[in-house]
C-alpha cells in the first residue's frame, strides 16, 4: 500500500491570455497543478465565507499581518514584521515595507487599519466580523508602516485571530463614494498572497498564477487550476484519466482503491476536526431523562468501540479514539482524565445498577458520516440502548437542537484549523451556546476564565479543570479524530501540515 502516514498532529499559457481545457493533462508538463473541490465556489474574499475549501484558496490568494506554523502551532512574521503590547489594551504592530497587492501598490498601515475597521463596522455583514469585534474597538494608523490596535477586552487568541481570519484589503476596496459593495472582492480578489486570479467562473474553474512580487517564499508551481467537480465519480475518473492531480476529503474506500492503481498515491495525515456525543446531562431536553444519571452516560462511554471506528471508518493511519472533549493536539487538551474504554459489559453493568436492566429508547441525532452513525448506534444497541437514529440535514439538526428537543446527538468540530482549546470550548460549553446540555455553571466559568486572562499557564490551568470534569461527569462520549485523506497523481509531492490544512501553495513537482 502505497500510502504515506503522518503521524503528529503553464505561466507562458496564461501570460498570454490561452485557456485551460479540461482534457489537457495535469502535471509539470506545463507547470500547471489542476485541483478538483466538490463544494460550490462562488466567491473568492474569505472575509465573507466560512467553509475548508475557501480557506484553501484565501491561503494562495491572500496573506494575514502573522501566520501559524503547522509543525508547532507558533505565530510567526506574516506581513507584519513584530507586534508590542503598549498595555492591556493596546497592540502596536510593525509592517514590512516590501508588500505589494496584485495590483502593483505598495501594502500601507492605512490598508490594515481600513481592512480590521471594516471588518468590525455593523455594515460590513463581514463572517469575521463576530470573531474580531470580541477584542477590537478600531485600529488607528500611526505612520505609514505602524498600526496601532485599540482593544475592547482582552482576549488571549488576539494575535492567533490576527494569523488566521482577517485576510488584508486595499483601503477603499469596499467603497465607491457612498456606496458599499459588499461583493467589490468576490469574483477577483486583490490580494497579497502567492497567487493571483488569472480568470474565475463562479462554481466552474478558478486559475491562478505564481505573483512574482509576493514578498514572501514564492512557490514552486508556477500554475494552479481549482476545478469545481461536485460528483466524486468524476473526479475519480478525471484522475485517473490526468485531468486533475489532487482532490481531498476522499472517503476511505475510494482512496485505497484508487492507491491500488499505478501513478496514484494515497496520503493520509491529521486533522483538527474531532467527533463526539453530546449528552443532556443537564435535563435540557428531558429534565427526568436517563442521561441525566452519570452511570448512564458512563454505559454509553464504554458502549462505542471507537478504536474500531478510528481504524475501519475513518483510517489513513491518521485517525484515533480520543478522550477529552477536544483534539490532543490543542492547548489546554489534558489527556490526564478518566478514559472509558471500550468494554460492553461493563456498560451494561452500569446502566443496570442505574435502573435500566433492560435499556431505554433514545433518540440519537446525526448529520455526516452516516456509517459511523450506523455503527455507534449498533454499538449502543448492543448494550441495550433502543436507538432511533434521527439522521438529518445540519440546518434541521440546528433548528431542533435550538428548540431544546434534542437529548444526544453526534457533533463533530474543525476548531479552524486553531489548536486551542478555546475554538472548541467557547462553542460547546458557554451559557449562551444551545450545544451546552451538561448544565454545569462551573465548567462554563472555567471556560470563560480562560478567555479572560492572557496568561498561558493560568489558561491551560483552567482547561485542565474544564475538561477534566467533562470526562469525570461523561458530558460527552469523545469518539475519534479525523484523519484528512487525498488522492494525487505520484508526479505531484503534497506535504501534509499538523493542522489538517492542504496547501497548495506548498506543492511541487517530484
Amino acid at each position: 500500500m502505497k500510502v504515506r502516514l503522518i503521524h503528529s498532529l503553464g505561466s507562458v499559457m496564461l501570460a498570454s491570455g490561452l485557456a485551460f481545457g479540461h482534457a489537457a493533462f495535469a502535471g509539470p508538463q506545463d507547470d500547471t497543478l489542476r485541483a478538483a473541490m466538490s463544494g460550490e465556489i462562488l466567491n473568492l474574499d474569505y472575509l465573507y465565507t466560512t467553509r475548508r475549501e475557501y480557506i484553501i484558496l484565501a491561503q494562495m490568494t491572500d496573506a494575514t499581518l502573522f501566520t501559524m506554523n503547522p509543525a508547532n502551532q507558533q505565530i510567526e512574521p506574516g506581513v507584519a514584521s513584530s507586534y508590542e503590547f503598549v498595555d492591556d489594551m493596546t497592540i502596536d504592530v510593525q509592517l514590512r515595507d516590501d508588500v505589494r497587492f496584485h495590483d502593483g501598490s505598495v501594502l500601507s498601515a492605512a490598508d490594515v487599519a481600513y481592512t480590521y475597521n471594516w471588518i468590525i463596522d455593523p455594515s460590513s455583514e463581514s463572517h469575521a466580523q463576530a470573531l474580531i469585534s470580541r477584542w477590537l474597538d478600531r485600529a488607528e494608523v500611526l505612520d505609514e508602516h505602524t498600526v496601532r490596535f485599540h482593544l475592547a477586552a482582552i482576549n488571549p487568541l488576539i494575535i492567533r485571530d490576527m494569523a488566521q481570519r482577517v485576510m488584508l484589503r486595499k483601503d477603499g476596496s469596499y467603497h465607491q463614494g457612498d456606496q458599499v459593495d459588499h461583493d467589490a472582492m468576490a469574483l477577483n480578489v486583490n490580494g497579497v498572497g502567492p497567487y493571483r486570479v488569472v480568470r474565475f467562473n463562479p462554481g466552474v474553474e478558478l486559475v491562478l498564477e505564481r505573483f512574482d512580487d509576493y514578498f514572501g517564499d514564492a512557490p514552486e508551481i508556477g500554475n494552479i487550476v481549482v476545478r469545481n467537480i461536485p460528483d466524486m465519480g468524476t473526479q475519480q475518473a478525471e484522475l485517473m484519466s490526468g485531468g486533475i492531480n489532487w482532490m481531498f476529503n476522499v472517503p476511505l474506500d475510494v482512496a485505497r482503491s484508487l492507491d491500488a492503481r499505478p501513478g496514484i498515491d494515497h496520503l493520509a495525515g491529521p486533522d483538527l476536526r474531532v467527533s463526539f456525543i453530546v449528552l443532556d446531562a443537564g435535563g435540557v431536553a428531558q429534565p427526568d431523562g436517563p442521561l441525566t444519571d452519570l452511570r448512564v452516560r458512563q454505559a454509553m462511554n464504554h458502549a462505542v468501540n471507537k478504536p474500531e471506528i478510528a481504524e475501519f471508518l475513518m483510517g489513513g493511519g491518521a485517525s484515533e479514539p480520543i478522550y477529552s472533549a477536544c483534539h490532543p493536539v490543542q492547548f489546554g487538551c489534558t489527556q490526564d482524565v478518566p478514559r472509558y474504554e471500550y468494554d460492553p459489559d461493563r456498560a451494561r453493568e452500569l446502566l443496570a445498577e442505574a435502573g435500566y436492566p433492560d435499556g431505554f429508547s433514545l433518540d440519537l441525532w446525526a448529520y455526516r458520516e452516516r456509517p459511523n452513525a450506523e455503527a455507534i448506534m449498533a454499538d449502543l444497541e448492543a448494550v441495550g440502548i433502543d436507538i432511533n437514529l434521527r439522521y438529518v440535514q445540519l440546518e434541521t439538526l440546528n433548528q431542533a437542537r435550538a428548540s431544546q428537543d434534542i437529548a444526544a446527538y453526534i457533533g463533530t468540530w474543525g476548531s479552524s484549523g486553531v489548536a486551542d482549546t478555546a475554538l472548541i470550548a467557547r462553542v460547546h460549553f458557554s451559557d449562551t451556546s444551545d450545544r451546552h446540555l451538561s448544565g454545569d455553571d462551573q465548567v462554563v466559568e472555567w471556560v470563560l476564565a480562560a478567555e479572560q486572562t492572557a496568561d498561558q499557564d493560568l489558561r491551560f490551568d483552567y482547561y485542565q479543570q474544564a475538561i477534566t470534569r467533562i470526562a469525570e461527569q461523561a458530558y460527552w462520549v469523545p469518539l475519534v479524530s479525523y484523519s484528512a485523506d487525498y488522492l494525487v497523481t505520484s508526479d505531484l509531492e503534497f506535504p501534509l501540515d499538523d493542522d489538517g490544512v492542504p496547501r497548495l501553495q506548498n506543492a511541487r513537482w517530484k
